[in-house]
């Protein structure tokens, strides 16, 4: 299944998980690799094609993103998008420079060759997504003009090469024809299969869990969320009771949600599951610690040690698995390498090199929804399936700075409130991630007749398809209006709220 692939050369675009995406609704695996990657391991993975994405940089610059021309050694089908078709034309003598007009929103494209199979079935006018500031002013040797707009040359193409490019992005629901021309790459130029299903998925990775684990016992770390309860389910599809979970109890953790998930797992599955209460033991290693990557290091640390003590109570307790996804693997490895990530995650960066067991990442390939297809596919529960993301630190990553028991009792009342009434008013299901944020910043209130000196906290709420890019969500003022009053009533130790409205990029959907 993996051989019936497109590989995706990320050039640090915001675009490059939507490509992933786009290509594996089409029902072909795609998988996203920072340019820099060996030419070697990408060859060993004999993919169908090759998409290279666009990004923020210029060819002509030094230091830009590049490639080795050994890629196309080969004549594997290529398809470069933006970044990707300049950096083509540079790579094969061609000229890029900067443009007069820029392009940055919709353009009307002229098709110039409706022969060309990346544009069967697309009228000879459509409309696509632009975004960039440099174009092409003279073609490389070999290629051909297909497509232009008022302003650019939009698409080119050497036959000879197997090599096609197009300026704009096709990959974006704004391009009103993009979906056709990515399938007609997909399957009229790399001829492809569909082959990717998360039926065929949940087939094959039972087989490949039971090859690995044999008859040695695994561990997983329970959060009770989607990412860790799906990885539950499959792994215990595939080896049973070889498997215990590990429900940590942090201290850091939403309002009743310990009880709240030994109850679920209780009633829906036949898991063998542990509940460690460990709220002193977190809450005392965070003391003084308030940088963001400092506090996800040390509870990823104190998770290890904890399982590792609980492994020592485990005959053949080999494997610790995790609910890391895709998006969690892209986040931790930037396309300028470990120094530019944007921020480690709780499953990826705060392992320690010491680590006792061996890792078992059973969705570590599926982006967000695809996780939630196999939850319904093994008969999770939908209210399971449909939680909002809660990260791996907790509320340790929702209190900025310095984390206390006190500042984790406060925002779990808050946060409860917020869900609550997003519940009520039928809002829970329309938003992909709610919660509230705790600052360090206190502020001057009155409430009744005296003078209050309390925290300031943030309601964040954030749409999305993949949380690769998301918007901040819409909600009523009525709705917030109702939130805040409740919020500055209810809870003790927060005296003023206010409303994030970053989208992302530039923003993160977490603060942390």
């Amino acid at each position: 299944m993996k051989k019936n692939s497109i590989i995706i050369i990320d050039f640090g675009s915001q675009y490059s998980q939507l490509i992933a995406r786009r290509v594996r609704e089409m029902g072909v695996y795609a998988e996203v690799l920072p340019f820099h990657e060996n030419i070697e391991n990408i060859f060993a993975k004999e993919p169908k094609g090759i998409i290279l994405s666009g990004g923020p940089a210029s060819v002509y610059t030094e230091g830009a993103p590049t490639l080795d021309k050994k890629l196309f050694d080969k004549k594997i089908p290529v398809l470069g998008l933006c970044y990707g078709m300049q950096l083509l034309t540079h790579l094969f003598g061609g000229e890029v420079e900067r443009a007069d007009k820029q392009e940055f929103g919709k353009a009307e494209l002229l098709i110039d060759d409706l022969e060309n199979p990346l544009y069967k079935n697309i009228p000879n006018k459509t409309r696509v997504w632009m975004s960039h500031g440099d174009h092409v002013t003279k073609v490389a040797e070999g290629f051909k003009i297909i497509a232009h707009t008022d302003s650019c040359v939009a698409a080119i193409v050497n036959k000879d090469r197997n090599l096609y490019a197009f300026q704009y992005h096709p990959e974006v629901t704004h391009s009103e024809h993009g979906t056709e021309m990515l399938k007609n790459f997909i399957f009229n130029v790399a001829n492809c299969e569909k082959n990717w299903s998360m039926g065929n998925y949940i087939e094959n990775t039972v087989k490949e869990i039971k090859e690995k684990v044999g008859n040695k016992k695994v561990i997983l770390g329970l959060s009770g969320g989607v990412d860790s309860s799906v990885a539950a389910a499959l792994i215990n599809k595939a080896i049973g009771k070889q498997l215990t979970c590990i429900f940590v109890d942090t201290g850091l953790l939403r309002k009743d949600e310990a009880k709240q998930v030994m109850e679920i797992y209780a009633k829906n599955f036949d898991i063998n599951i542990k509940c460690i209460d460990a709220e002193e033991r977190f809450l005392s290693k965070l003391v003084g610690v308030s940088e963001p990557e400092a506090k996800r290091k040390v509870i990823g640390k104190e998770f290890v040690e904890v399982f590792n003590e609980e492994a020592k109570k485990l005959q053949d307790a080999d494997f610790l698995a995790q609910g890391t996804i895709y998006p969690d693997v892209i986040e931790s490895v930037s396309v300028k390498g470990p120094s530019a990530t944007i921020k480690s995650h709780h499953n990826v960066g705060g392992l320690p090199e010491d680590l006792k067991f061996e890792l078992l990442e059973p969705l570590r390939e599926l982006f967000k929804d695809e996780v939630r297809q196999v939850g319904r596919e093994l008969g999770i529960p939908d209210y399971m399936i449909d939680r909002h993301p809660f990260p791996g630190p907790g509320l340790g990553i929702r209190i900025l700075g310095e984390v206390s028991k006190e500042k984790a009792d406060i925002l779990r009342e808050a946060d409860a409130i917020f869900i609550e009434e997003l519940r009520k008013a039928d809002l829970y299901n329309k938003v992909s991630q709610a919660f509230v944020v705790l600052l360090p910043v206190k502020s001057v209130g009155v409430m009744g007749d005296e003078r209050t000196y309390e925290y300031t906290a943030v309601l964040r709420s954030a749409n999305t398809i993949d949380f690769m890019t998301a918007t901040w969500s819409h909600l009523p003022f009525e709705f917030l209006e109702k939130v805040s009053n409740r919020i500055l009533n209810e809870v003790k130790g927060i005296n003023r709220l206010t409303y994030d409205i970053s989208s992302k990029p530039p923003a993160t959907i977490e603060w942390e």
